[in-house]
């Protein structure tokens, strides 16, 4: 079985050296940073499959280093970060992570974000490296979703999503004028018991930010307030 590779961006050593100890346990194999411009060079020099990184670190913050990285990789990111720092947790989802957990945390929370993350990511790329299927492509009005090539367009321009985005997308554009609520689609989209569904609501704004002229006010993702989401159909 393929081992996955896991880096662990933490300022605190003690931390960083825990993690790595549990993570290893599990067979991952584990590469560490203290900041975000040592993560960034691990990075550009190792296969990284899913990345820990600290919200607040010296020299180049958690955010700072997921906004560079999602420049060039798609891999997961699961945030860390104290309670206090709730915006920059929103924030810092609205840049490109995928999760967050809140510290103190237990080695086993951790590894099962790690293990929901690399899942859902493993099957993400299984589909993406897939050139046998039938191609399948969803349009409405000007935004574009095809599930043989795994792009999204708008207007013809290719606009790069997360994996998590992408999934999103696909549940609402395969089901245009439908309404799903929050919890619905953590479930379809997880395939996991809604919980912490305030992420959706972070991933429902950033594609709304790649996907729409005006976000502010939305032509094809629309928010029925109360009830959830939809995509909204186009004549």
């Amino acid at each position: 079985m393929e081992m996955n590779h896991v880096l662990i961006v933490e300022d605190d050593k003690e931390i960083r050296e825990g993690v790595e100890i549990y993570l290893k346990s599990q067979g991952y194999v584990v590469f560490q940073a203290a900041d975000g411009v040592k993560g960034l060079e691990v990075i550009e020099k190792e296969e990284i499959h899913l990345a820990i990184v600290d919200v607040m670190m010296p020299r180049m913050d958690g955010i700072q280093m997921t906004v560079k990285l999602r420049e060039k990789y798609d891999f997961p990111v699961i945030f860390l970060s104290a309670k206090s720092e709730e915006v920059d947790k929103i924030m810092g989802l609205n840049m490109g992570a995928d999760d967050y957990v809140t510290k103190p945390f237990t080695p086993l929370e951790l590894l099962a974000r790690v293990n929901s993350q690399l899942r859902r990511y493993r099957r993400f790329m299984e589909k993406l490296g897939d050139k046998e299927k039938t191609q399948n492509i969803h349009v409405i009005g000007g935004l574009e979703l095809d599930e043989e090539r795994v792009e999204v367009r708008v207007d013809g321009e290719l606009v790069k999503v997360t994996p998590m985005e992408y999934k999103i997308l696909l549940l609402l554009m395969k089901n245009p004028g439908r309404v799903f609520s929050a919890d619905e689609i953590y479930e379809r989209v997880w395939n996991e018991r809604a919980v912490n569904t305030d992420t959706i609501m972070v991933h429902v704004r950033n594609i709304r930010e790649k996907i729409e002229i005006n976000p502010k006010e939305p032509k094809y993702l629309k928010v029925v307030w109360g009830v959830g989401y939809k995509i909204e159909k186009q004549a």
